[in-house]
């Protein structure tokens, strides 16, 4: 069975691609989640405007995360927290602590979008990458001090 795809399928095609699957994965699974339409003459025009309405969509966004983007890169968060002797924190530096403290100066950003691969657990200055949109990442400084 031939269908057009609505939406990026993994190991099966992008947005706008005509494929051919099987009758039972298209009708018990690409169908009901609404991933795939059946590939007829009108639907290749649905689908192909709905194509041209994303594109335009993610190229607008794009762009918006490139601007912000350029806002974001160099802007420095301080941080006081109390620590020990070792330059270790008693807590820890979260993303959703830096995604307020960016709130408090004015930048909007949702904190699944700041790439921690771990909570900051030391003194010190620290780079985190802020992923605005899928082409465009930010770096910011994050410096953690010892809280008197």
């Amino acid at each position: 069975m031939e269908v057009i795809l609505r939406e990026d399928v993994e190991k099966l095609g992008a947005r706008g691609q005509v494929v051919k699957v099987a009758s039972g994965y298209a009708r018990n699974f690409l169908l009901p989640k609404r991933l795939a339409v059946a590939a007829t003459e009108s639907n290749k025009k649905i689908v192909e405007q709905e194509r041209h309405a994303h594109l335009r969509r993610e190229a607008k966004e794009s762009a918006d995360a490139g601007d912000l983007g350029k806002m974001l890169n160099g802007v420095v968060i301080n941080i006081s927290q109390k620590a020990g002797d070792n330059d270790q924190l008693f807590g820890s530096v979260t993303s959703k602590d830096i995604a307020d403290l960016l709130e408090k100066q004015g930048y909007n950003i949702d904190r699944r979008k700041i790439q921690m691969d771990n909570a900051i657990k030391t003194l010190g200055e620290h780079k985190v990458p802020i992923r605005l949109h899928r082409d465009v990442t930010a770096e910011i400084t994050v410096n953690v001090a010892k809280e008197e």
